[in-house]
């Protein structure tokens, strides 16, 4: 194995200003245009964001990397093509996600990853010896752009990128005002939406460039609290906004050494190295963690192969305790708790609702928080609300719920505790509603 892959390796260093606390170019800030609006460009015309040029980058080269991807995901890589995407999942040996990502095979023996690292850089140490493979960290040397909604493919077009014959789940070179970039054809919610991808150098003369393109399109920036609301209304739960990762927790769960190893690199250990954990699960941990059946991927688990988790899987495959669901909140009762704010000093109010349009809130600090909420069936505890937010589209208030699946069905009436462990709580009814919540015509074909 060789690896050039400093565990101390912070973007900092590479002077990447665009990552998450910059945004002295303009191209990355928490709202542009309200967050309202911004949360509508995708079902009315199209955004252009740049919340995830924090990604961590890896790329993983050498004829083993096939069998290497399969020895540490749930993911089997056998017949992994050129030129195609997946979704990777890694677990520990409950079964628990420790993180997930996309993987592109950008050449016969090259996997481009995103969000892997650093589960992917500790597992390089602990099996890279045995794979003829090699290793580069990218973070901060590539700009990561996303272009989503119905007109982003008009918008793509006009600036002269030939995409025609580019299917979900697929990548390719094309050219953007003479430069050359990666697009890819990978909206989460299955709906239209395109990453573009190149070295950073060009970030800025690529991101005005498709800017003043789209305008007459009605293209919108996309701020970062606008991008952690709309993984909720698609219907797809996402690392860090609906649920946290036990790194720290994994030590004899097949990660020995993995929380030394992330105390080298504290840039990429930020959203779990120091959790504030919200609403009304309190500090259980456990809960909040989840498996790839919880958040509704166990389609993607292949049990053809060895991978950390495999046992605790197969028996969860037989009779999964959790599955993923969408939450309408009743209006009046989440009127009350916005209105507890507002009745005099004696009163001690509810945890704020309304004047927090999503429970994402970490800006400011050095740790980020976590919301979970209990949800139950009479006094039964059956499931966990996450990512709460506002949907201005449907001018509903909803989340996604990790639930017991006899009570997935929808309409259900179930009631949520609001307010975080002594605290004013508040009974919440919520329905059981449709998930996706979206309920655009999707796009994600593959062929």
């Amino acid at each position: 194995m060789k690896s050039e892959l400093d565990p101390g390796y912070s973007p900092i260093n590479e002077g990447a200003s665009l990552l998450m606390g910059g945004g002295a170019i303009g191209m990355f800030a928490y709202t542009y245009s309200g967050w309202r609006d911004e949360t509508d460009s995708w079902k009315k015309t199209a955004y252009l964001g740049a919340a995830l040029m924090n990604s961590p980058i890896m790329d993983v080269k050498g004829p083993d990397v096939a069998e290497f991807f399969s020895r540490i995901c749930v993911n089997n890589f056998s017949k992994f093509s050129a030129g195609r995407i997946r979704h990777a999942i890694i677990c520990n040996e409950k079964g628990q996600i420790m993180t997930d990502g996309v993987v592109m095979k950008i050449a016969e023996d090259t996997y481009r990853t995103y969000w892997l690292h650093p589960v992917l850089g500790y597992l390089v140490g602990k099996f890279g010896d045995e794979y003829n493979i090699a290793f580069e960290e990218l973070t901060g040397k590539e700009y990561f752009f996303q272009i989503a909604g119905p007109k982003s493919k008009e918008i793509i077009s006009a600036c002269g990128g030939d995409i025609e014959d580019l299917r979900f789940a697929h990548h390719k070179m094309i050219k953007i005002d003479g430069k050359d970039v990666r697009i890819l054809r990978l909206g989460m919610t299955g709906n239209l939406a395109y990453e573009i991808h190149g070295p950073m150098a060009d970030a800025i003369e690529i991101y005005n460039h498709i800017w003043e393109t789209g305008k007459d399109a009605g293209i919108c920036k996309l701020g970062q609290q606008a991008y952690c609301m709309n993984h909720t209304e698609g219907g797809y739960p996402n690392i860090n906004i609906h649920y946290p990762m036990p790194w720290f927790e994994s030590e004899n769960l097949g990660f020995e050494g993995f929380s030394d190893y992330l105390a080298a690199m504290p840039w990429f250990a930020f959203y779990n190295n120091a959790r504030n954990l919200a609403g009304s699960v309190g500090d259980n941990l456990d809960v909040r963690f989840v498996t790839p059946f919880d958040v509704g991927w166990g389609g993607l688990i292949r049990f053809d192969h060895e991978f950390a988790g495999r046992d605790a899987l197969e028996k969860e495959a037989a009779d999964p305790g959790r599955t993923v669901v969408t939450l309408e909140w009743n209006a009046d009762d989440i009127a009350d708790i916005y209105a507890s704010q507002f009745r005099g000093v004696d009163v001690e109010p509810c945890d704020f609702i309304e004047d927090r349009p999503n429970d994402v809130y970490y800006f400011g600090g050095a740790k980020f928080t976590y919301h979970a909420d209990k949800v139950l069936d009479g006094n039964r505890k059956v499931g966990i609300s996450v990512g709460r937010g506002v949907s201005n589209w449907f001018r509903r208030m909803i989340s996604l719920c990790f639930i017991d699946p006899k009570y997935a069905e929808t309409g259900k009436e179930l009631k949520l505790i609001w307010g975080s462990p002594g605290t004013p709580q508040k009974e919440i009814r919520v329905t059981v509603a449709r998930f996706p919540y979206l309920d655009f015509d999707r796009n994600n074909e593959t062929e």
